[in-house]
């Protein structure tokens, strides 16, 4: 069986959409300006209030990989904006640094919603994970008990990020100007990753 080289990174399991935590560190960032700095403050004060250190340095460094993947503008943009577009821009950071939820995000969500199939559920998360399991093994090697907190943790970042129900309906991101403003001129892939329709899409490239 022929396997992908571009291994699949599996490790948001520490956390969902970690809005909060996500906006602390940014704007620690931004008052600091480096992100070793930034570890060290949150390490030292304890700034996300974990009752253990190894589990304060392991969501510092799943929250610093996430925003990383933003531009400064981007950065900055979260620091000011709403709790919405904080959770769309964070929706986003979380699909740039995993590609297995980015490849979701396009081929399962957004396609299931252009579809007008509005509902989301397990078995489609099951279908998508047997089906890149045959071209990445590393998604084989990963336990029962790990798959399912996996997928868990998804759907909770898509219930976080308000692109997903409670009763697992499919719900419209209808994005700021702001917003695209700030992430169109940097990867254009971006807004693929929402429940919008193709004719949506034109006039947001526009």
């Amino acid at each position: 069986m022929l396997m992908i080289n571009n291994r699949y990174s599996m490790s948001f399991s520490t956390g969902s959409l970690l809005l909060r935590e996500s906006v602390m560190l940014a704007t620690l960032y931004h008052d600091v300006g480096a992100w070793n700095s930034v570890r060290e403050r949150v390490i030292t004060e304890n700034l996300l209030q974990s009752r253990t250190l190894n589990t304060l340095k392991r969501v510092c460094r799943e929250v610093t990989s996430r925003l990383k993947t933003l531009s400064p503008k981007e950065l900055e943009f979260l620091i000011e904006c709403s709790p919405q577009e904080q959770a769309w821009l964070l929706w986003i950071a979380a699909c740039r640094r995993y590609r297995f939820i980015a490849d979701f995000a396009v081929e399962v969500l957004r396609e299931r919603y252009i579809a007008l199939k509005t509902d989301l559920n397990h078995e489609d998360y099951e279908s998508f994970y047997n089906r890149k399991s045959q071209w990445h093994e590393e998604l084989d090697n990963i336990s029962p008990v790990t798959r399912s907190k996996l997928r868990q943790i998804l759907f909770k970042m898509l219930r976080e990020a308000d692109l997903l129900t409670v009763d697992n309906k499919i719900t419209s991101a209808m994005l700021s100007p702001e917003l695209l403003s700030v992430i169109l001129p940097n990867q254009k892939r971006d807004v693929l990753y929402f429940p919008v329709f193709d004719a949506d899409l034109s006039g947001m490239r526009q």
